[in-house]
């Protein structure tokens, strides 16, 4: 709450992986709020004004842009804010646990359940994000985390509970960065600065990965597990205020789409109905389905090849190293055209890298490969931006959230067929088989989306195919 692992809380998951050519049709919207998604004055208007017209398309590049842009500092301060708190309650609920049934199968369990939530409340909920003001959601879901949260404190509280307000918080996670995402493109514009904004989000995200667990046993070490949940209600309520106070209040996208089940619903047969955005939606989500294979059997492959604790932990962290660095390099040195260019070749070879692991490669190599693979997310970058040009807005925040709960259930999807495939073929087998046959559906993918890229709009504002 990227397309290595995502962490299942709200904030996490940001975007996806995880803890994803020719341009695609449409053109950037002239709502006002896109034409003045940047301020010249490098201290911005303050929340409530409006800043001046000042970024255009191939204009300023780099994510410094994007930071001039007084909404998103609050936005990216509070996803920051929250986002090591509930990486390292992940860790604290799961050792709260542990130490009441002394169960292993249900301390993974209360891991897992971060995951499973997603697929119902994406698709249930999804009608929030575009049926009510975007800010207004936002801080309500905070609320209710923190709330949540908090009831995990109160040592009376039982087992059953604790997986309940587990599954309560995950299933509100999408529609929260649902909202976000398409927050995003009011506060940026649905051009160069969503991209990048968009983009630095997933890099908060993977380096919560990469130091929130570190932090959390350190923590642990000191502080009581039930005290460290209590940071992560701190850390809601903090997000809260942020958004409540940092931001506009807009207007409902659609107020009157009827009821919120029916709202939900029709909302992702319209997403799926409409041949491109099911291409680019499935280019988000195929590779992070496959690339968690390493990552889910890091432990079991560091045993294979004979290495520690230390070399389990750097097997652990490539691929996060290697999305950071790709995405870094993207969005600071390329532009806009260069990003859409390169787009569907990397989505073509992301996972091809894993077919190393055929030659069982020792500890240096095999941290090359997930390297080099992490670095191949930069595709994100330009099917960001296809996505959000296809997407009509009106359906913004329901597309959002069905691409986050979709990206977050496929992962744990993926991770539960590595793990079952490791049952009857070595691990390095397993992760070469996740790169050939990820690599053909990746393939397969990139062929559709050049096929779709193009054509007239619809009345509908669809893409028409």
């Amino acid at each position: 709450m990227s397309s290595s692992l995502n962490p299942p809380f709200p904030e996490a998951a940001g975007e996806p992986p995880a803890s994803l050519a020719s341009r695609a049709p449409g053109t950037a919207s002239a709502r006002p709020e896109a034409e003045t998604a940047t301020s010249p004055d490098p201290a911005g208007p303050g929340p409530g004004e409006e800043p001046e017209p000042a970024h255009r398309e191939g204009g300023t590049r780099g994510y410094r842009a994007v930071f001039r842009v007084v909404e998103f500092r609050y936005v990216f301060v509070a996803h920051l804010m929250s986002l090591l708190g509930v990486v390292v309650c992940e860790i604290a609920l799961t050792v709260v646990v542990y130490r009441l049934t002394g169960s292993p199968l249900l301390s993974a369990l209360t891991f897992a359940l971060g995951f499973l939530p997603y697929l119902v409340g994406g698709t249930l909920l999804a009608g929030v994000a575009d049926k009510y003001p975007a800010r207004r959601v936002l801080v309500v879901c905070d609320l209710v985390c923190a709330a949540c949260a908090a009831a995990m404190v109160v040592p009376a509280v039982p087992v059953a509970a604790l997986l309940v307000l587990r599954c309560c918080i995950a299933a509100i996670s999408p529609v929260f960065n649902g909202t976000r995402t398409a927050t995003l493109a009011d506060i940026l514009g649905d051009g160069d600065l969503f991209v990048l904004g968009r983009s630095l989000l997933r890099i908060v995200a993977q380096s919560a990965v990469l130091t929130g667990f570190g932090l959390g046993g350190l923590l642990l070490a000191v502080v009581p597990p039930r005290a460290v949940l209590a940071l992560t209600a701190c850390t809601f309520l903090g997000s809260a205020l942020l958004l409540r106070f940092g931001t506009k209040r807009r207007a409902a996208r659609d107020a009157d789409s009827g009821a919120l089940l029916r709202s939900s619903l029709a909302g992702a047969r319209q997403v799926f109905a409409d041949r491109r955005l099911r291409v680019l939606m499935l280019l988000f989500w195929v590779p992070p389905m496959f690339s968690v294979a390493p990552e889910v059997l890091a432990t079991p492959y560091a045993d294979d090849i004979g290495i520690g604790p230390a070399g389990l932990g750097l097997l652990m962290c490539a691929l996060p190293v290697g999305t950071i660095a790709g995405e870094l390099y993207a969005g600071s040195v390329l532009g806009p055209a260069a990003r859409s260019r390169i787009a569907l070749p990397l989505a073509a070879v992301i996972l091809l890298p894993f077919l190393a692991y055929v030659l069982t490669p020792g500890l240096g190599w095999a941290l090359l490969v997930l390297v080099v693979s992490g670095a191949g997310n930069a595709y994100t970058l330009g099917v960001d931006r296809w996505f959000i040009e296809a997407v009509p807005d009106e359906l913004r925040g329901r597309a959002m959230t069905l691409l986050h709960a979709g990206l977050m259930t496929i992962q744990g999807v993926g991770m539960a067929l590595a793990g079952l495939a490791a049952e009857f073929f070595a691990v390095s087998t397993v992760v070469a088989g996740a790169g050939a046959i990820g690599t053909l559906c990746c393939l397969l993918l990139v062929a559709q989306a050049r096929r779709t890229a193009g054509g007239p709009k619809s009345e509908t504002g669809l893409t028409a195919m």
